[in-house]
């Protein structure tokens, strides 16, 4: 948390683009503020087969560059790794765990679908047959993925051997869908196992590659795919990607003339007011390290259909946490949460702020927040702010009434007086924002400046 992870040494030159995504993507899982490869001759190659060559730009960290802390992974000596139920850091070897039966194998999502995921699992699976008590999906991460995979046959493995193709979307990884078995064991390539996040309360996600995942299908049983005594035939980035944007729709040239078309669970996105200078709000929850997006506003087939509709979805906000929570803060109008450290982890789901904002979340106090979650918060017109002492977090209960008070005052300063009106204590917070996100907060969060800075003043 609070780190930015950037990769480098001749490791990096054998990483292909579509490896960089998966470990970058990761990278969120760890917490850290954003993860770097260097735009090199891996990435020059992958730009021109997309037919984006001229857009390559090189960038290299400086030769005099200074880091905090430098951790030394040799390629040669790693083993296939998973993550247990029911958190992406909760990592043990494949053989560690190898022979647990597996009921369905899901690969795909964002995390793990490029062309050359898909075509080693096709090559895994060619003549082959998933073992009859597993049931496996394939999800491409994107149209070209899905074309390219059946213009060159990979698609025809793929479904011969059993596994069903899913739609490029999220699916079984927020619990659209292939929701598991209760208590049987799930092997998904996807990023994210927090308990309940597939669409069963009770499940056991495990976390692999590609090719632990198809193995595992095969075998019925979680496999270390070396156990297999199957040779892996390297797959290169293609050198030239079908590039078909046909479902592409250009901006228009007056947006001003679009009809924005909403049927009956379909509302109008709320905004927030702009930033008081005191905030006085009951302290309507106080939770604990490690709070996910899931935790905030859960995934699932019952409540993600509700997300165009705000005042609906809101009534799910900490559901798993507390289900009092909405009712709650009706009654009490303003409200504060607390957490400990990492609040915010898992999903860059906006919701998970833009719903407490409509239940009249006015700050969030933590130790320390996951970087998008923070940012949504400033997004959605939400106060983030960090104890200035974590040992703070210790001394004050839900249910206690605080006022943040001279609060403009105190983002330009960077630190925050709240007194604590039920203990007849203060303690300071920080609040270490740009410029910009001062600028947006002091507006109501994003969408309200930009509405402000379009308004036509016309004068009469």
């Amino acid at each position: 948390v609070g780190r930015v992870i950037e990769y480098y040494g001749p490791g990096v030159a054998s990483l292909s683009a579509s490896h960089r995504f998966t470990i970058t993507n990761m990278g969120a899982e760890l917490g850290a503020t954003t993860s770097v490869f260097p735009s090199d001759e891996r990435v020059r190659s992958f730009l021109e087969a997309q037919g984006r060559g001229a857009s390559y730009v090189e960038l290299l960290a400086d030769e005099d560059a200074v880091y905090d802390e430098h951790q030394h992974l040799d390629l040669d000596s790693l083993e296939p790794m998973m993550a247990c139920p029911s958190s992406p850091d909760n990592v043990v070897s494949v053989r560690s765990v190898a022979g647990l039966p597996v009921a369905q194998v899901c690969v795909g999502s964002c995390t793990n679908s490029s062309y050359e995921d898909l075509t080693i699992a096709a090559l895994m699976l060619r003549g082959k047959t998933v073992h009859p008590e597993v049931s496996m999906t394939l999800t491409p991460g994107s149209k070209q993925v899905f074309e390219m995979i059946v213009q060159d046959g990979y698609f025809a493995d793929l479904t011969a051997a059993g596994a069903r193709i899913l739609e490029s979307a999220c699916g079984p990884c927020i619990g659209m869908g292939q929701a598991p078995p209760t208590g049987a064991v799930s092997v998904r390539s996807f990023n994210r196992n927090f308990k309940g996040r597939s669409g069963t309360s009770e499940d056991l996600v495990y976390l692999a590659s590609p090719e632990v995942c198809v193995a595992s299908a095969l075998t019925g049983v979680i496999t270390d795919p070396r156990d297999l005594g199957i040779d892996f035939i390297p797959v290169d980035t293609p050198t030239q990607f079908l590039v078909h944007d046909n479902m592409l729709v250009s901006p228009a040239s007056d947006p001003s003339a679009v009809e924005i078309k909403r049927g009956p669970n379909i509302r109008p996105v709320p905004l927030a007011q702009p930033l008081t200078d005191t905030i006085r709000a009951e302290l309507i929850l106080k939770v604990g390290d490690n709070i996910s997006t899931d935790h905030i506003l859960p995934a699932g087939a019952k409540v993600l259909p509700l997300r165009s509709n705000i005042p609906a979805i809101a009534e799910f906000v900490f559901m798993r946490v507390d289900p009092t929570f909405p009712e709650r803060c009706r009654q009490a109008g303003q409200v504060v949460v607390v957490g400990g450290s990492n609040y915010g982890q898992g999903s860059s789901r906006e919701h998970a702020a833009l719903a407490p904002m409509y239940l009249g979340l006015k700050a969030v106090i933590v130790k320390s927040f996951a970087r998008i979650h923070r940012a949504n918060l400033i997004n959605f017109g939400i106060l983030p702010a960090v104890f200035a002492d974590p040992t703070d977090y210790d001394r004050i209960q839900q249910g206690d009434d605080l006022e943040l008070v001279a609060i403009h005052q105190g983002l330009a300063t960077g630190t925050i007086t709240v007194l604590n009106r039920t203990q007849g204590t203060e303690f300071q917070v920080s609040v270490a924002l740009t410029p910009r996100e001062q600028e947006l907060l002091h507006s109501g969060g994003l969408l309200s400046h930009i509405k402000a800075k379009q308004a036509v003043v016309v004068p009469v």
